[in-house]
C-alpha cells in the first residue's frame, strides 16, 4: 500500500493542495497532511503515518524537504520505516529507498539540505551580528513612542486612569500597558 505524507510550514501559510494531487496521482491510497515545521520531530501526522506502515508499504512524499529538514531526523524517520518492513519515495527527486542506489541518493541529498540549513542559520547569525554592531537591534517596534508610554505611566501610577482605560486611550491591548508597568516597577523600585 502507498501511504503519503503531505506537509506545509506554519509560517508558509500555503497549503497542501499541490502534494495531494501528486500524492494521489502517484497511487496514495492513504495521505496524511498536516502544517508543521520540518526542523522538528513533534509532527503528530507524520507519527500516525510511521505507524500506520505496515511490512511491504511504502511512504511516498512529493519532496523531500517535505520529510526532514536535518539528516538527523530523516536518517531516524528511515529508522522507523525500516523497523515497519517498508519503503520510502521521494517523487520528485525520484528516490526509492526499496534499491541500494535509492537509498544511498537519499542520504547523500539529507546531507546536502542540513549542509544548506547550517550555512543559511550561519549567515543569518552573521547578518544579525553585524547590524547590532551598527547599532540596530532586531525585533517589534514598540507599539508606543516614549512619551507615550512615559504618560501612561504617569496615569496608571496616579490614580487618573485604570490600565484597561490607558489601553483604549492608546489603542494597544491591555497586556501591554500591564507589562509596561510591571517594567517601570522593576526597573525604578514601583517609584
Amino acid at each position: 500500500m502507498l501511504i503519503g505524507y503531505a506537509r506545509v510550514s506554519k509560517l508558509d501559510q500555503q497549503d497542501t493542495r499541490a502534494q495531494v494531487k501528486a500524492l494521489k496521482e502517484a497511487g496514495c491510497k492513504r495521505i496524511f497532511q498536516e502544517s508543521a515545521s520540518g526542523g522538528r520531530w513533534n509532527r503528530p501526522e507524520l507519527h500516525r503515518a510511521l505507524d500506520h506502515l505496515r511490512q511491504g508499504d511504502m511512504l511516498v512524499v512529493w519532496k523531500l524537504d517535505r520529510l526532514s529538514r536535518s539528516l538527523k531526523d530523516l536518517l531516524h524517520v528511515l529508522d522507523k520505516i525500516t523497523e515497519a518492513k517498508a519503503g520510502f519515495r521521494s517523487l520528485t527527486e525520484a528516490i526509492d529507498t526499496t534499491t541500494s542506489a535509492g537509498r544511498m541518493m537519499l542520504q547523500m541529498l539529507g546531507a546536502f539540505a542540513e549542509f544548506e540549513r547550517n550555512m543559511i542559520r550561519e549567515r543569518t547569525r552573521l547578518g544579525l551580528l553585524a547590524a547590532r554592531e551598527r547599532g540596530r537591534i532586531g525585533g517589534r517596534l514598540p507599539k508606543l513612542t516614549a512619551h507615550q508610554r512615559a504618560d501612561a505611566i504617569r496615569m496608571v501610577n496616579g490614580g487618573e486612569k485604570t490600565a484597561s482605560e490607558v489601553a483604549r486611550l492608546f489603542h494597544v491591548h491591555r497586556s501591554s500597558i500591564s507589562r509596561l508597568i510591571a517594567k517601570n516597577v522593576l526597573e525604578t523600585g514601583g517609584l
